[in-house]
Parts: C-alpha cells; sequence; structure tokens
C-alpha cells in the first residue's frame, strides 16, 4: 500500500513537470492566445484518440448527462487556459504561474459542495500561505501595472481551474482519464474555431515546433496524467502537491527565456513551496494509517 502510494505521488510530480513547461511554452509563442490553444487542443486530441484506439479505451458515453459535464468541463479548461496565457503575455512566466497556484484553496472551499469529502481546516491554512506567497510577489497594487493585470488574470483562472478539476473528478468512476481529457480538449478544438477565420494564425509556420511540444508534452501526456491521479488523492490534495508547477515552472523560464526571478518571487515561491511538503507529508501519513 504504502509502494503504491509513493509511485501515485511520483506520476502526479511528474504530471506537474509536464504542465510546467506551459509557462515558458505559452509566454515564447508568437501568435494570438485563443490560436494557441486551438493549435494546442486538436494536436493533442488526435494523439489521444489515436492512444484510446490503441488501448481500446471506449469514448462511448453512458448518458445525456454526461455530456453536458464534458461540455461544461470543456468550456471551463478552455476559459482557464486562455485567461492563464494572457496572464503569462501581460506580465512573466514567474507571476503568471504563482498567481495561478491560488487554485488550491479555492479547490478546498468548494470541493465539498460538489464531492462527498470532509472538509478539512488545515486547507485554509495552507490556502493562507498560497496567498501570502502571492502578496510577496506582487505588493503594489495598481490595476495599471501589466503585473498586476497578469496577477489578477491568474486568479481568474484559478477559479477556472478548480471547477474544472472537481467537475473531473465527478467523472473519474465512469470513464478513462485519457477519455474525459480526449473529450474536454475536443470541446475546446470546437468552440474555438472561429477564431482562426478572425485572428492572424500565420506565425504557425514558424511556431510549430513549440506548439507540438505543447500540445503533446503539455496537454496530451501532462494533463491525462494529472486527470488520472484523480483516482487516488482528492483534488485539493493533488491542487496542493501540485503547487510546485510555478517554481518548476521559473526554473524552465529561465534556462530557456533568461527570465530571472526577483527576490520577491524567490521569498513568495518558498511559501508557495512549503505548502508541497506540508501536503505531501500530510497525504502520505494519511495513506499510511488507511493502509494498518
Amino acid at each position: 500500500m504504502q509502494s503504491n502510494h509513493l509511485n501515485h505521488l511520483a506520476l502526479l510530480l511528474l504530471a506537474t513537470l509536464f504542465i510546467s513547461t506551459s509557462g515558458a511554452l505559452g509566454k515564447f509563442i508568437d501568435m494570438p492566445v485563443p490560436v494557441i490553444i486551438w493549435w494546442r487542443s486538436i494536436m493533442a486530441a488526435f494523439i489521444l484518440y489515436a492512444f484510446c484506439r490503441y488501448k481500446k479505451i471506449s469514448l462511448k458515453l453512458k448518458t445525456k448527462k454526461d455530456l453536458l459535464l464534458f461540455i461544461i468541463s470543456g468550456l471551463f479548461l478552455a476559459t482557464h487556459w486562455i485567461t492563464y496565457f494572457y496572464a503569462l503575455k501581460l506580465s512573466n512566466v514567474a507571476i503568471g504561474m504563482l498567481s495561478l497556484f491560488v487554485y488550491p484553496i479555492i479547490t478546498a472551499l468548494i470541493e465539498p459542495l460538489f464531492i462527498k469529502v470532509k472538509f478539512d481546516y488545515i486547507y485554509i491554512l495552507l490556502g493562507i500561505m498560497v496567498l501570502i506567497g502571492i502578496y510577496i510577489l506582487a505588493p503594489e497594487f495598481n490595476l495599471e501595472s501589466s503585473h498586476v493585470q497578469g496577477a489578477l488574470l491568474g486568479l481568474l483562472s484559478a477559479l477556472f481551474y478548480a471547477i474544472r478539476n472537481i467537475i473531473s473528478k465527478l467523472m473519474i468512476p465512469q470513464y478513462n482519464s485519457t477519455s474525459i481529457m480526449l473529450y474536454q480538449i475536443g470541446v475546446i478544438s470546437m468552440v474555438l474555431l472561429p477564431t482562426l477565420f478572425i485572428m492572424d494564425g500565420s506565425g504557425m509556420v514558424t511556431q510549430y515546433p513549440y506548439v507540438i511540444l505543447l500540445a503533446v508534452v503539455t496537454t496530451a501526456i501532462g494533463h491525462t496524467m494529472l486527470v488520472n491521479s484523480l483516482k487516488h488523492f482528492t483534488v485539493s490534495t493533488a491542487s496542493i502537491i501540485s503547487s510546485i508547477q510555478p517554481i518548476l515552472g521559473i526554473l524552465i523560464a529561465f534556462i530557456f527565456l533568461g527570465e530571472i526571478p526577483t527576490w520577491n518571487t524567490f521569498f513568495g515561491g518558498l511559501i508557495i513551496l512549503s505548502t508541497v511538503v506540508i501536503e505531501s507529508i500530510r497525504s502520505n501519513r494519511k495513506n499510511k494509517g488507511l493502509s494498518k
């Protein structure tokens, strides 16, 4: 049992590493955000569909209500990605990613409303720690500042992300994680298709290697693994553990984009990272107790 928990935790952290590439790629790719998201989704959709056929994973809907859940969760995933990428464009990878990670406290607060899980007050404390980290990140509140605008969009993106993850958790008992992700990005591909005709997507000619990385590594592999982890963790636990994502994203941005974090970013990120360590230890002990 202990070994299984460590394996599940390792896979969740690996998923977090893959998703962390979204910050640098979202900042670097020079195309309109909705166009980037459409290409990201359609490419990942083909990959996941081929995988489902190869593994003989059923794509059959069980009820009409499930179709509605797939559509709603897909729309929330779309708005999460769009607001997140605009946050990256307005500010930088560090602020965009760190502001997004208020979503664990949002998840912890609203998850018991949708799923039969006991509310754990420790999530409030951990969430407050995340908020303190964000405050240190951008202590001067000025709406004219692009960094503040980016942080606010990151917070809005966090709300959409939390709701999408909770809906995905509701579907996990009935559907394979790959099919859930496939349906969600299928919805995104259809909704954002008109943007190809009203926005300039000519940058795809030179940007396609990076869009492919975004579609394959970040989306098809990373997000599918994250959804799969919801079989083994509550949404709140998975959210807080994956809060290591901004730290990884900042390192990737430093290596490939030359973005140097400020001291505020360092200290704010350190507080957020602390919540990851605390929740990792708590979830491990909780699983130990269940195995006895």
